[in-house]
């Protein structure tokens, strides 16, 4: 198999594969992803390839708060398209079942 050179891809795909990652991540209280929990607030991948996730957790006291940010930190750097990545916390705006997807509400029963 051919070695996979950075030059292929653009910092827009490898933003779409670590959203793919992300999908892949739950939260393991509640059974749906947490990007379409919108838990996640913003990908950014620099020209380098360096990744940024700012994203929150359900609540300050969420019993996963030390797991989960090291968790996506590791799968996002796992990527083979990814040079560093780094997880922010952020608690502004604070997370309410408003910034679900359709896809999360309808599974979690709130349509």
């Amino acid at each position: 198999m051919a070695e996979k050179n950075l030059k292929d891809v653009s910092p827009k795909e490898v933003e779409n594969q670590v959203i793919d990652v992300l999908k892949t991540i739950y939260d393991p209280e509640i059974p749906v992803n947490i990007y379409e929990l919108g838990l996640v607030y913003e990908v950014k991948v620099d020209e380098n390839f360096d990744v940024k996730v700012d994203m929150t957790l359900t609540s300050p006291n969420c019993p996963v708060a030390e797991s989960l940010p090291a968790e996506v930190e590791s799968k996002v750097a796992g990527l083979w398209s990814v040079k560093s990545a780094k997880v922010e916390i952020v608690w502004d705006p604070p997370w309410d079942k408003d910034m679900m997807s359709e896809e999360a509400k309808f599974e979690l029963g709130f349509l």
